[in-house]
């Protein structure tokens, strides 16, 4: 295999710039003899953060004669959902499959997940409590608010009795409005992924994606009040609904999952290989 390129290309958060050429696309030049030579095709793969862009980044080391891949590093998750499902890039590495689903719902896309690349533990974090049975009444929750992440957050929660989630509901899709039991009187603050770092300032117990809490250096397995580890929840290489069955899609899967992929995976602690 050769060494293929990769270049970062910054997207702020609400101002998405349109990206230059397509998301895949292939030329011609010139040869030495004066005859064609085709030029690889690129393919542009949205992520937000390490260690998604490191993945990115190796799998643009392993990809195969023929194609190259572009990381195009976004601010958040609805930015590289919203870029995708627009066709500006061709794939990204940035999100589970509920959490794909859920934009779906929300926004009539056809995303397709086509590959789990790695797990990663999830966990609860509190800048004033060592023990989760310190847990103060009227305590302060921060959780996301997107829907998959927020059952997510719940039925952790519930597993620690903390709540008690109406049996009726699937623990996978319950929100605040299913917890039936809260003995604590415990309050809930529900905002994007992004912003649950700047919560873990104010409020008594934080949940945070492992990517996003090591910017305030902490991480699951030393600092985790409640951790869980769930395949359902596996980071996935996703791809537009057209392009599921594709030579291309083929050709980056095989990237994601090459050795040069599980280095960068097995080199992080909070993350563990699915493929």
């Amino acid at each position: 295999m050769r060494a293929s390129r990769f270049s970062v290309v910054a997207i702020a958060v609400g101002a998405v710039a349109v990206l230059a050429g397509c998301a895949a696309g292939a030329g011609a030049d010139a040869g030495d003899d004066g005859g064609e030579v085709t030029a690889p095709v690129t393919l542009q793969v949205a992520a937000v953060t390490s260690p998604m862009t490191d993945v990115v980044e190796a799998a643009a080391e392993a990809i195969e004669d023929g194609y190259e891949i572009e990381l195009v590093e976004v601010a958040d998750y609805i930015t590289a959902n919203t870029i995708l499902n627009d066709g500006d890039v061709y794939a990204n590495f940035s999100q589970h499959e509920p959490y794909m689903q859920s934009f779906n719902e929300g926004n009539n896309g056809s995303l397709v997940a086509v590959q789990p690349v790695y797990n990663f533990v999830i966990a609860f974090y509190s800048k004033s409590l060592t023990d989760i049975a310190d847990l103060p009444a009227g305590a302060t929750i921060a959780i996301p608010d997107d829907p998959s992440n927020t059952g997510r957050a719940l039925k952790l929660l519930a597993a620690e009795g903390i709540v008690t989630l109406d049996p009726a509901v699937d623990p996978y899709d319950a929100t605040v409005d299913d917890i039936v039991e809260n003995p604590k009187q415990v309050e809930f603050l529900q905002v994007p992924i992004s912003s649950l770092n700047a919560a873990y300032e104010e409020a008594d117990l934080v949940f945070q994606w492992p990517s996003h809490i090591a910017a305030l250096g902490l991480n699951p397995q030393d600092d985790g009040l409640l951790t869980e580890l769930d395949e359902t929840f596996a980071l996935n290489l996703v791809v537009g609904g057209d392009d599921a069955s594709s030579e291309a899609t083929a050709a980056l899967t095989r990237a994601f999952t090459s050795d040069a992929v599980r280095e960068v995976i097995e080199s992080n602690e909070t993350i563990e290989v699915a493929f």
